[in-house]
């Protein structure tokens, strides 16, 4: 008997994880999934993220060749969504069009571009439908949110959508709740952060994981902006040397030379008390930052959920637990579900006729076209700030 599968790609900076997932009705099994690694050496050689996207296709097919069986029928592919300009929530089908926004025109340019023109690849060659899923543009703040303190600097949304949305969908089942009437906090931690206040299954307001909220293992965060502007006037960095400072080597890397976690505790049960002290700061910014997200909320929340690779952590689990259950449960699903959500949304849309969107997507049709309530990211604009993720 053939076998039905969806295909998922989730390229990051340094590798590509790929997936491919049996359907059974209405379910799936992962019958197998990798990580590509890419080699520094062999990245350098090429001159920007779009140039990678054969290098990187000729990996996925040895990928598929190896893992699909002569009865096999691929059903839909899905990729992980790159830095567009605001979206919804859900599918969005990819096209041509969208693939050539990703590659030549993104917001940021980043290696979840290369998500979308690589599922496309896949699907085009098969006949069959390839969409994208959550991307970190993902904007669905409501109009007070994007108010930010000056009529200059409207507040915007780019967060870890895909695995929010998914671990938030896990709990509200596990719960046996709604997803559409779900709240809750979730913090995801990983390299940068994102921490999200989603109300009725939406993403309402988020801590922006660029510009502000908690600092990372080598992210700055919000850091005060009187010394960042005497910084950049200063004469003694460059732009580019500056944004590095903020994303990549901002955070526990600035402060400890390390960017794992790991080190830090090991470093704590050294009796290292300056370890201690900045893994204090982070956890105390982080529950600054989920408390303030469950006011959006009005304290009325079915739970705080902590994913991300650092709620691996016990220590770090249990230290904000603590705090945290006075208002509301804590619960920890560890790691990141990127190619399971994937498949999951895509199943949705093939198997039970779920919606999905076509690029492009008029958000001022959504949102509205009032100043106030309109993302600066919306004009199509695009920056050249590469982003570690």
């Amino acid at each position: 008997m053939s076998s039905e599968l969806i295909f998922t790609v989730n390229p990051g900076a340094t590798s590509t994880k790929c997936a491919l997932y049996e359907v059974s009705g209405e379910s799936l099994h992962c019958r197998q999934e990798t990580v590509i690694e890419h080699p520094d050496a062999i990245l350098a050689k090429f001159s920007g993220i779009a140039e990678q996207l054969e290098y990187r296709y000729q990996r996925v097919k040895q990928f598929l060749n190896e893992g699909l069986k002569a009865n096999d029928r691929l059903i839909a592919c899905a990729g992980r969504g790159g830095m567009l300009t605001p979206v919804p929530s859900g599918a969005i089908l990819i096209s041509q069009e969208l693939v050539d926004f990703s590659m030549n025109t993104p917001v940021y340019q980043h290696a979840s571009n290369l998500g979308a023109p690589l599922a496309y690849l896949v699907a085009k060659g098969r006949g069959i439908n390839a969409y994208i899923v959550d991307p970190v543009s993902v904007d669905e703040f409501s109009p007070v949110a994007r108010i930010s303190g000056s009529p200059d600097f409207t507040r915007f949304s780019f967060v870890h959508a895909l695995n929010t949305r998914a671990t938030a969908r896990k709990l509200a089942q596990q719960l046996h709740q709604p997803f559409e009437q779900f709240n809750a906090v979730v913090a995801h931690l990983g390299a940068g952060f994102s921490i999200s206040a989603i109300r009725n299954g939406r993403i309402v307001d988020n801590d922006n994981r660029m510009e502000g909220g908690a600092f990372t293992p080598e992210r700055a965060g919000g850091i005060p902006p009187i010394p960042l502007i005497d910084a950049c006037f200063s004469g003694r960095y460059s732009a580019a040397q500056l944004k590095k400072k903020l994303y990549g080597e901002g955070g526990l890397y600035g402060y400890l030379g390390t960017r794992d976690l790991r080190d830090v505790e090991a470093l704590i049960e050294q009796g290292d008390s300056r370890a201690q002290l900045i893994y204090d700061a982070m956890l105390y910014q982080i529950r600054k930052s989920m408390a303030a997200m469950a006011s959006v909320l009005e304290f009325k929340l079915h739970g705080f959920i902590l994913t991300g690779g650092l709620a691996y952590s016990k220590t770090l689990v249990a230290s904000l637990s603590k705090t945290l259950e006075a208002v509301a449960p804590v619960y920890a699903f560890p790691g990141s579900n990127e190619n399971q959500a994937l498949a999951e949304t895509t199943l949705r849309v093939v198997k039970q006729g779920a919606e999905f969107l076509t690029w492009p997507i008029n958000m001022d049709a959504l949102i509205g076209t009032d100043p106030l309530n309109t993302c600066p990211l919306n004009n199509g604009s695009t920056n050249s700030f590469n982003e570690a993720c």
